[in-house]
């Protein structure tokens, strides 16, 4: 079954309308997710606006790339040591 994938937009307005005080199972069943999927939304994106979320994606993203770059940066580094340690 395909993933359906909501939009930061879509979710923030999700968690508005259970702010709101509609019910969980009818949202669930309204924008086809379950009710789990909400309650995480909830965690993560909860009392948050538009613009802070799409903050929090672009930390996420920067952060994912800086830890791929230290990660290669570790590697080389002891290839490195590695190399130099066998030639003496």
């Amino acid at each position: 079954m395909k993933r359906a994938r909501f939009t930061e937009e879509q979710i923030i307005a999700v968690l508005k309308e259970h702010e709101a005080g509609a019910k969980t199972a009818d949202l669930a069943r309204k924008h086809g997710v379950s009710e789990a999927t909400l309650y995480n939304w909830k965690a993560k994106f909860g009392g948050m606006d538009v613009s802070e979320v799409k903050r929090l994606k672009q930390l996420e993203d920067e952060n994912a790339r800086l830890k791929k770059l230290l990660a290669e940066a570790m590697l080389d580094t002891a290839a490195l040591r590695e190399l130099l340690s066998k030639k003496w």
